[in-house]
């Protein structure tokens, strides 16, 4: 048997059967699980940690792009941007572009039978709210007249409680645009149907947006047809948002400026990266108390076979053959730990997206239930940081056990 093949074998039968002097055989087991079991609960907690802020990342990225674009293009002055066809057409030229959507938003008060609200009506065309499509909580999302002509009207839950308006209620918006500049002017008014309620769990967006077909807003706002609020951009990648919205800035000159989700929505951004920048302490906590395990129980293991190590040594292994035993050791603890901690985060993880066993209060973190996003990057990251941690741990216990004086310690344990 080769030396390493040696070292390997006696550090495995430490780990399976570790055992003390006659007066307390069990209790360097029991430390050598402690030890596992700290491995095993820190890779779990931190794959989850992982795992929720990226899913929790993801959702409300896809809820604030969801209710806009990657880039958004609008006018540096009060006003519409003129001329939007060729605009629109100059910016479907633009590299990484895909979708130009005009939009024609403005502030209005909603009128139902049960009382008033303020809220912003934004005019787009039907196809272009793919994302809102797929939060409809009652009715359809369908700008279609009714029967009287009434242009159709989606509007946020939060919106809708508000009002105490339900699927096919009548809503009369009045436009503030220009109500009072250069006089007085009364306020243009339209009524719509209800014809869906969306519910996203963004209170910001759900009671404050109503979306309807871009004629019947420009109707409302008093814009000519060749106008238009802004335009929003989906583009290929969310990534290429801050480059695109500048580039376009440079290029088409004022009044043009465009800016990207990132710039629109910077408040939202700035809390989600609060909750990522909470991932590094979390991973500092668990590799100190990692680390504190494994070197106690490794120097726990140096105590107890403190006889043993003086026998082998006096057999002639040299001393960093012992120090490479215990480094084997602590990698044997970590691969052990790892493993068990790796199954019982993908458990966790694959019960949380099956049955959302991890409730949030929806009005503080905008969903119900703690999102899981699976990455196998996370896995492989983890296990490799865990592996060399334990090894590196096992470190400092090796060079005491690679001290012993072989005739002392067996004199000693006699």
């Amino acid at each position: 048997m080769s030396s390493s093949s040696f070292q390997r074998f006696v550090a495995l039968r430490y780990l399976r059967g570790a055992q003390g002097r006659d007066e307390g055989q069990k209790f360097l087991r029991f430390v050598t699980y402690v030890a596992v079991g700290g491995v095993a609960i820190g890779v779990a907690a931190l794959l989850l940690s992982l795992m929720i802020v990226r899913g929790f990342s993801r959702e409300i990225e896809e809820k604030i792009v969801g209710f806009g674009s990657h880039v958004r293009v609008e006018s540096y002055i009060d006003g519409p941007l003129a001329q939007a066809d060729s605009l629109s057409a100059r910016l479907e030229a633009l590299p990484g572009v895909e979708i130009v959507t005009p939009v024609v938003d403005d502030f209005a008060l909603l009128r139902s039978k049960a009382g008033i609200d303020g809220a912003v009506i934004s005019g787009s065309p039907e196809g272009s709210h793919t994302f809102l499509a797929e939060q409809i909580d009652a009715g359809v999302f369908s700008f279609a007249p009714d029967s009287a002509g009434r242009p159709g009207v989606v509007v946020g839950r939060g919106l809708a409680d508000l009002l105490a308006v339900d699927v096919g209620s009548q809503l009369t918006a009045f436009s503030m645009r220009d109500v009072g500049a250069g006089g007085f002017n009364r306020p243009r008014v339209r009524a719509f149907h209800i014809a869906g309620i969306y519910e996203t769990g963004l209170a910001d967006f759900d009671e404050v947006f109503a979306y309807t077909d871009v004629d019947a807003a420009r109707h409302l706002f008093d814009y000519d047809p060749d106008e238009v609020t802004r335009f929003e951009l989906t583009l290929d990648t969310i990534d290429q948002s801050d480059a695109t919205a500048e580039a376009i800035t440079e290029s088409f000159g004022l009044p043009v400026f465009a800016r990207s989700i990132y710039q629109v929505q910077q408040n939202l951004f700035a809390w989600i990266n609060l909750q990522q920048s909470i991932v590094p302490l979390v991973i500092g906590v668990i590799v100190l108390v990692a680390a504190f395990n494994i070197i106690g129980t490794l120097l726990m293991v140096t105590l107890e076979k403190t006889r043993e190590i003086g026998i082998i040594l006096s057999m002639g292994c040299p001393a960093d053959g012992v120090k490479r035993l215990f480094v084997w050791l602590g990698f044997m603890i970590g691969v052990v730990g790892t493993a068990i901690g790796s199954g019982l985060a993908l458990g966790l993880a694959l019960l949380q997206l099956r049955f959302g066993i991890i409730p949030l209060p929806q009005e503080a973190y905008y969903i119900d239930t703690a999102p899981i996003e699976l990455s196998a990057f996370d896995f492989v990251l983890v296990t490799v940081v865990a592996l060399v941690l334990c090894t590196l741990s096992a470190y400092i216990p090796a060079r005491v056990a690679a001290r012993i004086d072989p005739i002392r310690s067996i004199r000693f344990a006699q």
